[in-house]
């Protein structure tokens, strides 16, 4: 039977790669950082990363690691179980508690990622009587989730305000019992922030939640790096926080749930990802413990971000790239065609820049792009030299 199945899976990889889709993975030989070295899947040796999720650089800090180095052998290496049967340490309460403090919300859970918090929420809050009004270009992980749920779908178009009241209105049209808008508080392949003051006015005005995935805010926006609710001024309106702590908190893995007080007790009890998965490692919940406190002196390295960033956006306009507005540290470089795309990140690599081309389904068709990600660990050469390098590998594909 497989050999069948097998041809059709080639022939499927083989019009991946014809239509410049395919997506190699590269491989690094060392901490991730602001350099890595690049040992199989392009130009061998050190080169510059301007394609992680390491805002702040704190993936490689030294007290993070020395804080996983000590859990280790205070808590072991893993849980080998689900929490309700013997998977809950100390260390674990003791993160839960600093998110909820961080975060300002009543109580937090933790999940094996973001991707499986997402996952967890819907089913275990929506019935087929409920209603989820989620943005048009939310993150996979919420889109996946909705699907597991019984509750009615509405989808309004991205940062569209007038359009999610259409759809709250038809939900409410629709007899919904509870309304659920959900939103990323950054929409990762744009850069762009939700108008999160807006939709929790409409919130107020439908009767309806208001749940965020702040995966790319956390950290570093807002005045004090509590994420896009603290940047809005809406931290007490805000139902619902997902996260990660798998970006600008350390770059690990893990991700959560910050809410309030009864909504996590619910899902503590019929969350599916949670109940049949074990929890992330203890060391890891050290160094994200050893992250928070860092966060609490971090206001260099949220400016030292902001300035990479400024510099970036502003070269690359100069130069005449096509790159989508806003200040976030996600900076999109618009190409277009997915195989000129891919084909201008190899030539990056090539010149010393580590970045990675997104195409569908990633992005839309025709929407091609590279999208580069700032980091604190960068310095201000870091960011001319990748500008340089990118001037230089467009001067080569024309050419």
């Amino acid at each position: 039977m497989f050999d069948t199945v097998r041809d059709d899976l080639r022939a499927t990889l083989d019009e991946i790669r014809a239509a410049g889709l395919h997506k190699p993975e590269r491989v690094i030989g060392t901490p991730q950082s602001a350099t890595v070295e690049v040992t199989e899947g392009g130009r061998p040796g050190e080169v510059l990363n301007f394609c992680a999720n390491n805002y702040l650089g704190l993936a490689d800090h030294p007290d993070v690691v020395a804080a996983a180095h000590e859990a280790l052998d205070r808590w072991g290496y893993g849980m080998a179980s689900v929490r309700f049967i013997c998977g809950t340490q100390e260390v674990h309460k003791e993160l839960e508690a600093r998110l909820s403090a961080f975060l300002g919300q009543e109580d937090t859970i933790l999940y094996s990622s973001c991707f499986d918090a997402n996952g967890g929420v819907f089913e275990t809050l929506l019935g087929a009587e409920d209603a989820v009004i989620s943005d048009a270009l939310n993150h996979a992980s919420i889109i996946d989730g909705i699907r597991l749920s019984k509750a009615r779908r509405f989808r309004y178009a991205n940062r569209d305000l007038a359009d999610l009241e259409t759809q709250l209105k038809e939900a409410n049209a629709g007899g919904a019992r509870r309304k659920l808008i959900v939103t990323d508080g950054v929409f990762s392949m744009d850069g762009y922030v939700a108008p999160l003051a807006e939709i929790c006015d409409l919130a107020d005005r439908y009767d309806a939640m208001v749940m965020v995935d702040d995966s790319h805010a956390v950290g570093f926006v807002g005045p004090t790096g509590r994420g896009t609710p603290e940047l809005h001024g809406v931290t007490d309106r805000v139902d619902i926080i997902t996260g990660t702590l798998g970006k600008a908190l350390g770059g690990a893995s893990g991700g959560y749930v910050a809410a309030r007080a009864e909504i996590v007790a619910l899902l503590r009890q019929r969350s599916r990802p949670y109940l049949f998965s074990n929890t992330l490692a203890p060391v890891i919940a050290a160094g994200s413990l050893k992250v928070l406190d860092l966060l609490e002196s971090a206001a260099d390295l949220r400016v030292r971000l902001a300035e990479n960033t400024a510099l970036f956006r502003s070269r690359m306009s100069e130069a005449g790239f096509d790159i989508l507005p806003g200040d976030h540290a996600i900076a999109p470089v618009m190409i277009g065609d997915a195989a000129e795309a891919a084909r201008m990140a190899e030539l990056l690599l090539e010149h010393g820049v580590y970045v990675i081309a997104f195409s569908y389904p990633v992005v839309p068709q025709g929407k091609a792009r590279i999208r580069v990600q700032l980091s604190a660990a960068h310095s201000t050469e870091d960011v001319n030299r990748a500008v340089d390098a990118f001037i230089a590998a467009r001067a080569e594909l024309a050419g």
